[in-house]
């Protein structure tokens, strides 16, 4: 076998099955080898790291293989639907890294699917169903057992006609009646029996206002947007399979319908599902990510303890970091559970290449050099980030007073201690090697002052400077640095899977899943920085400015520590 021929086989083998099947199609010169998709969410809430995955494949594809990638809003329930969310969604696209071609409304298509419907009612295909919503329930039956047809299904067709034209109107009531296409009441896909296509809403359109009354179902409208658009590959989540068979009967219907043009004979949507994102420690439903923000249990969408896109951004996460977590996880016909710490190692990774190492001090104690000069301050030069030269360097202000980590020192230390006690040596990164000649503690015994003693010929690049020492110990200077308020986050819930657990999902949440530190000190160059940079406080972990920080009022949020030791303190 020749090189090329192994390097095509492993490229083979390392495509998902979603673009298998993709390269199949075009293989066999389906669609003229023309490529497109879409990604069409519907506009009732912030997008989340699951939307990501489905966000990856649908515009991914596109990308690998030379096509196109249209944004569609599924915007067919004007009760649920905002324009915030929509402006959220169009932003997070962005900021993941993807272009779409054209932004497109199921709105765009209300006209259409009305008369699409129309002639459906005409064809003798579809009624007007008087029943409340649990009468239709309870007549469809189980899946072993057939439903039983409305006293409605066969009304005369000008009846349904002049019906769906009142369901249409202001002076319809809600729920007082549906238009159900007729289809097969005993098939085995519960999906068949009768599926409703319109219901009644009153509430306002965000983009159509108060023209429509009686809007579309997602089965109804979403497979006809497709053809419309000209959609080659739908690709969606594993809960759309036994949806499938109504996506291409609708579809079938609608290319013996006269309403729209003929794409060609051959022309149809190829529908294609892939398994869910689904994350342990966090919850993906809408409704519930809904219940946590109307209830103020979380601070907003972009909380960053929020599996949404915008919540991970302000938590200081790349959107290099989220697309390599979902290339890594793969897409498959089968659910899974992912670790959350496997998006974390996937995070720590990243911001590891990208983030500007600065020092910062969460719970500081003061240590006093006694023997360095009052009054006299030095620049140290410190590197920016020794994974990329091109960051450069900064200084950092050192003096005799300094703030240092209280867990760096431990009076009455064991022997593999090797940070600050009497005694000992360490070093003061960037700066000189100190020894520790003592403490000062209130009435109580708590630690007030560490005195320790400098070495002037063991400054950091000096010539000889570099003797050995166990310690290395961040620290900012008393006088040179700024207060600031750092959030540190835990697991939003306690449980694994939340989403499993019968319980209310309220009462799983983690009270401790927020800690609030605001005595915390960073270095001068901090200031500098603002949201969306990406820090590694050193010996800490990664932060970022947060939102609500200003000059004023530092704030910043820890994104990930430096170390996975979540998993052995829960073990």
């Amino acid at each position: 076998m020749t090189e090329k021929k192994i390097e095509e086989n492993e490229e083979k083998k390392s495509l998902s099955f979603v673009e298998q099947i993709v390269e199949a199609d075009l293989a066999e010169g389906k669609n003229g080898g023309r490529i497109q998709t879409r990604f069409p969410p519907e506009p009732n809430g912030y997008i989340h790291i699951g939307h990501a995955k489905a966000i990856c494949m649908d515009f991914g594809v596109a990308e690998r293989y030379g096509g196109v990638c249209n944004l569609r809003f599924d915007d067919t329930n004007p009760s649920k639907e905002d324009t915030e969310y929509v402006d959220s969604i169009l932003n997070d696209i962005q900021w993941l890294g993807f272009k779409w071609g054209n932004v497109y409304y199921a709105s765009d298509y209300f006209q259409q699917l009305w008369d699409f419907a129309v002639w459906m009612i005409k064809k003798g295909m579809a009624y007007i169903d008087e029943q409340t919503s649990e009468q239709i329930a309870e007549q469809k039956g189980t899946p072993t057992t057939p439903g039983q047809a409305s006293p409605y299904r066969d009304r005369p067709v000008e009846e349904n006609l002049a019906l769906f034209e009142k369901m249409n109107t202001a002076e319809a009531v809600e729920g007082s009646m549906v238009l159900r296409a007729k289809l097969d009441m005993a098939n085995p896909n519960m999906h068949f029996r009768d599926p409703v296509m319109y219901r009644i809403i009153h509430t306002p359109h965000h983009r159509t206002g108060t023209k429509w009354h009686a809007y579309p179902m997602y089965d109804f409208a979403h497979g006809q947007s497709d053809y419309f658009e000209g959609v080659t590959h739908s690709i969606c989540t594993l809960e759309f399979v036994p949806h499938r068979p109504l996506y291409d009967k609708f579809i079938d219907f609608l290319k013996d319908c006269d309403v729209e043009a003929e794409r060609g004979a051959d022309y149809r949507p190829r529908q294609i599902e892939f398994n869910r994102l689904n994350l342990t420690y966090t919850v993906m439903s809408k409704r519930k990510l809904h219940t946590l923000v109307d209830e103020k249990l979380v601070s907003g969408w972009d909380d960053p303890r929020m599996p949404t896109v915008c919540g991970m951004r302000r938590r200081g996460y790349s959107a290099e970091s989220i697309r390599q977590f979902i290339n890594s996880i793969g897409y498959t016909k089968f659910d899974a559970l992912n670790d959350y710490a496997l998006l974390e190692a996937a995070v720590r990774d990243d911001l590891n290449k990208r983030s500007l190492r600065v020092s910062a001090v969460l719970n500081p104690v003061k240590l006093v050099i006694t023997n360095y000069p009052e009054g006299q301050t030095e620049e140290m030069e410190a590197i920016n980030n020794p994974e990329n030269e091109a960051d450069g360097k900064h200084t950092i202000t050192f003096s005799r007073n300094l703030w240092i980590e209280r867990d760096d020192f431990m009076e009455d230390a064991p022997k593999k201690f090797f940070r600050m006690t009497p005694g000992k040596e360490v070093r003061l990164k960037n700066a000189y090697i100190v020894t520790c000649t003592g403490c000062k503690k209130d009435a109580e015994g708590n630690i007030e002052e560490i005195y320790a003693e400098y070495d002037p010929q063991s400054k950091s690049g000096m010539e000889g400077a570099n003797r050995k020492v166990k310690g290395t110990l961040h620290w900012v200077s008393c006088d040179h640095c700024h207060k600031a308020e750092v959030r540190l986050y835990d697991r939003l819930f306690t449980v694994e899977n939340p989403a499993a657990d019968e319980r209310d999902f309220r009462e799983l949440l983690n009270p401790e899943s927020l800690t609030v530190l605001d005595n915390c000190y960073v270095e001068d160059f901090v200031t500098t920085c603002k949201p969306g940079d990406f820090l590694q406080f050193q010996r800490i972990g990664y932060f970022t400015p947060d939102l609500d920080s200003t000059p004023e009022r530092l704030v910043f949020n820890k994104t990930v520590g430096l170390k996975d030791t979540w998993a052995k303190i829960n073990k």
